[in-house]
């Protein structure tokens, strides 16, 4: 039985990443300067101007306005052509003293301390064997098409072409595993006076045949590069870009469940983020575990509560126990309160713009991308027990 999936993924600068980056860039300097910040920023980019709102509680100081430049810089744009309006105030003290002491604590004497989660909402974390790093095949080569390009153009192997593009995969898979290439596309911001048909040459040799030299695509597979024709006019100037709108590009490629919340610009308090990413740790380390083929596990928080109100493990009939087993097993080798969570994954620290662009999930830079031993046997150890 044949079925195609296709995910696709960006270049750091299209407009809503390069929000995302400048996004993460301010989490990352208020970090820097006081592990505790509170941190919940937003970023809309248009022609000729960006802007900067949300609540930010931290005893360090930063300067707003350089960072930004800094991050538009980085993107591949001339901060000189930015206008930069910056509207931050504090943390509402009604959420920050449900986080600061959780539902579980707050009735106590007083001398237990433990963070509540910053908001409600399900997070979901994903991973599948048909990939070395978990990802699925669909966007794991669209991240790679993403990178070539962004590489190509800083390293000048490509010329007259800008930081905004995207690429898309479509993948055929024959009864659940992944066959052959059946479709790409690419489209890259250009000078000009660039030679279209020239750059559809350029791009074909210097990034789509080694992006897919471990997975080739063959005479069959449909390539169209720039379909629309000309793409001279890009970047914010062209398209209004805001922070979270690709959260499909930074998760699974809409090829898992997303609970909707956004990560850049957020704290690890906000569990959105730091629950998404151990959730995706949790699935990891169950594939590793070869106790399933592919995994999703769904973990559902309180505001202002320290523990999960619910676990659940989803393995799409390919697990070797029942997914309740699974589940429960998870709750016993896991710890997925905030606290807990922020100090395995070490996640008070500046880290966060390196997880902008292509993508939060797949790279070993990342510590909920380390598969711990201890933790694999932990889990198959429980389910023995249980069993």
């Amino acid at each position: 039985m044949k079925h195609y999936l296709t995910s696709e993924s960006v270049c750091c600068g299209h407009p809503d990443k390069l929000c995302d980056h400048i996004a993460d860039s301010i989490l990352d300097a208020c970090l820097a300067t006081d592990a505790y910040s509170r941190v919940a920023c937003e970023v809309m980019a248009t022609k000729g101007r960006i802007i900067v709102a949300g609540e930010i509680t931290s005893r360090g100081t930063i300067n707003v306005r350089k960072t930004v430049r800094s991050a538009l810089a980085q993107c591949g744009y001339d901060p000189k052509d930015y206008a930069i309006s910056v509207y931050l105030h504090t943390q509402s003290p009604d959420i920050a003293s449900g986080v600061d002491r959780a539902l579980e604590v707050r009735d106590t004497d007083g001398s237990q301390e433990e963070l509540g989660a910053g908001d409600q909402g399900t997070v979901y974390g994903y991973a599948t064997d048909e990939t070395p790093t978990g990802i699925p095949l669909p966007l794991e080569l669209a991240h790679r098409i993403c990178m070539d390009l962004d590489e190509c153009r800083l390293r000048g192997t490509i010329l007259g072409i800008h930081s905004d593009g995207k690429a898309q995969v479509s993948i055929e898979y024959e009864d659940g595993k992944p066959k052959r290439v059946a479709a790409i596309i690419v489209s890259v911001q250009h000078e000009p006076d660039k030679n279209v048909e020239w750059l559809k040459g350029e791009i074909l040799r210097k990034v789509l045949y080694p992006a897919f030299e471990d997975f080739p695509f063959d005479s069959h597979t449909r390539i169209l590069i720039n379909p629309s024709g000309r793409f001279v006019e890009g970047g914010p100037a062209a398209d209004t870009g805001l922070t979270g709108r690709k959260i499909m590009v930074d998760t699974y490629g809409g090829l898992a469940l997303h609970g909707g919340g956004a990560f850049s610009g957020k704290d690890p308090t906000k569990v959105d983020r730091s629950g998404a990413y151990m959730a995706r740790m949790v699935a990891k380390h169950i594939v590793a575990a070869e106790l399933a083929e592919r995994c999703e596990v769904a973990i559902s928080y309180a505001i202002g509560k320290a523990e999960p109100v619910a676990v659940d493990v989803h393995t799409f009939a390919t697990g070797t126990h029942s997914d309740e087993k699974l589940a429960e097993a998870v709750r016993r080798v896991f710890s997925l309160k905030p606290s807990d969570i922020i100090g395995q994954l070490g996640l008070r620290r500046p880290i966060y713009n390196l997880t902008s662009c292509y993508g939060h999930f797949g790279s070993a830079l990342f510590p909920w991308e380390q598969v711990s031993e201890q933790h694999v046997e932990a889990l198959r150890g429980e389910l023995e027990q249980h069993d």
